[in-house]
């Protein structure tokens, strides 16, 4: 493991001092291994914890059964990675190297005690978040995606994985496909992979939760942080990726505390940990397609026909990018048309030229990240100006940049291209204008999503949710029907910038606290 980036302290941290080792003896049992014996198979739930008291633990090559780097784990030091804070797998396979005594803590107990002493909460999480950003960056995984470039079912695998920053192998050559410790998943979609990695509904039960959070873009994933840390119960739902649509920001620069910007995946995900750390579970990419009233909560059903109850819902759904009524659209997404402009989009644009549509912060943030690589970028915007729709900075960046080009007054005529994208006809003033394109990026105005409400909730006449003041509503946040709330970019009048929807979801949850600790109707209150 060479440590996965070349600094061993992420794979190989420092010992546990005397009094935090001794709590972790207290709930461990003591486990022999001898030289090649597997500590935990690649995609095997880690549900231990595993100290080194003597010997060594190597990574494995998943293929050829090689040692894998060059570093390993020694007495005092720990195995594992984000994954075991909700049971998912490694993707590395872990074997002794020489005879090895562990102590092993049950997952269940694990988490308890990192939560009652935090220092070794702290210290096992940092260890935890540097192994993953190391080996996601580094690409070691018994998780293979294979010819991402050439297969838009494969690219869309490909985009969920490097979004949830899930580390995976990519492959350019050979044929296309999504293996699992060498075995290929037959029609790969998210979800398929989803399942094997344990990011469903495993972490879940069938007991009802106390809060329902649907949608992981900053809004929920700060409601989910606050939930937790007070104690509440609550499942995430999220139907793509963390980070929702600010996920696909390459970069936010005008974020309080990070003056030199940070990326719309990193920040949700930092967030999604943090939330993990206090209990919040997190199912995906699963779709909540109805909601009904039930007993003295609400029930949802999933697009795979399970249903889920809590006592209270939130409503974090933001908005979807619209689509453009343009023929061989849909069959082009994902092989050249994409709605978000990351690292894994932009490697399509290399030495080429690429389109993007929209007047917006998250159109001008795609703009200047492709333009890195790409030969030259074309903005499409269908007004005079990006004076009304754009922050300032970014707009004068882009009017500066020499390789981009930014073309008013416009909008889209045709695509073309057989199994992939080809070209991009677009009309402007002095006429049609055809550019031979790999990658097109829509970013145009959002619609709310909020269809699957199934009516219990008022909508504004552009369909966000109604909140407050406008509903009658004691909080803010509280929508006209009692136990479901609503923060981020889908409530009517929210300020659309990432920090409002974070404050939102922050704030929301001492309302949500409040509904679920009521006294039932007629019931005795504290003290009563």
């Amino acid at each position: 493991m060479e440590s996965i980036g070349g600094d061993l302290s992420t794979m190989a941290p420092r010992p546990f001092p005397g009094p935090q080792l001794d709590a972790i003896r207290a709930i461990s049992t003591t486990r022999h291994y001898q030289p090649g014996d597997i500590v935990l198979e690649a995609g095997a739930p880690q549900d231990r914890f595993v100290l080194v008291e003597e010997g060594e633990i190597e990574i494995a090559d998943p293929t050829t059964g090689e040692r894998l780097r060059p570093g390993s784990l020694g007495p005092g030091q720990f195995m594992g990675e984000l994954a075991f804070l909700n049971g998912g797998p490694l993707t590395l396979s872990m074997r002794a190297s020489v005879p090895t005594r562990t102590l092993e803590a049950p997952r269940p107990d694990m988490l308890r005690l990192m939560s009652a002493v935090p220092e070794i909460g702290d210290h096992i999480l940092t260890v935890f978040s540097a192994r993953r950003r190391r080996i996601f960056e580094a690409g070691d995984s018994s998780l293979v995606v294979r010819g991402a470039e050439r297969d838009p079912a494969v690219a869309r695998v490909a985009s969920f994985l490097h979004r949830n920053r899930i580390p995976f192998h990519e492959e350019a050559e050979g044929e296309p496909q999504v293996s699992w410790s060498g075995h290929p998943i037959p029609d790969p979609t998210p979800r398929a992979v989803a399942s094997h990695l344990g990011l469903d509904l495993t972490a879940s039960s069938t007991e009802p939760f106390d809060l329902l959070i649907v949608g992981a873009g900053p809004a929920g994933v700060a409601a989910a942080v606050y939930a937790g840390s007070e104690g509440l119960r609550a499942l995430v739902i999220e139907d793509a990726a963390i980070g929702g649509q600010a996920g696909t920001s390459s970069r936010i620069e005008n974020y309080m505390g990070f003056p030199t910007g940070i990326s719309g995946a990193d920040l949700p995900f930092r967030g999604q940990v943090q939330a993990m750390k206090f209990g919040t579970c997190f199912a995906m990419p699963r779709r909540v397609e109805a909601l009904a009233r039930r007993d003295d909560g609400f029930c949802a059903t999933l697009d795979g026909g399970e249903e889920l109850c809590a006592r209270a819902v939130l409503v974090a759904t933001g908005v979807q990018y619209r689509r453009l009524p343009l023929d061989r659209l849909e069959a082009l997404e994902g092989a050249g048309v994409f709605y978000a402009a990351t690292e894994m989009e932009a490697r399509l644009c290399a030495q080429t030229e690429a389109v993007v549509v929209g007047g917006g912060n998250s159109a001008g943030q795609a703009a200047m990240y492709l333009s890195r690589v790409a030969k030259r970028v074309h903005v499409v915007v269908r007004g005079n100006s990006l004076a009304d729709t754009m922050s300032a900075y970014l707009r004068d960046r882009l009017e500066a940049d020499p390789r981009i080009t930014i073309h008013t007054h416009s909008q889209l005529e045709r695509l073309d291209g057989d199994a992939h994208l080809e070209r991009v006809v677009f009309a402007g003033p002095s006429g049609s204008h055809a550019v031979d394109c790999r990658a097109l990026f829509i970013m145009i105005g959002a619609a709310p999503n909020t269809d699957w409400l199934s009516g219990l909730v008022e909508l504004d006449g552009h369909g966000f949710v109604r909140t407050g003041r406008d509903v009658g509503g004691l909080s803010s946040y509280a929508t006209s029907c009692p136990g479901i709330f609503a923060v981020g970019d889908v409530r009517s009048g929210s300020v659309k910038r990432v920090a409002s929807s974070v404050g939102e979801g922050s704030v929301v949850v001492s309302a949500i606290w409040t509904h679920v600790n009521a006294p039932p109707a007629g019931g005795a209150g504290i003290g009563g």
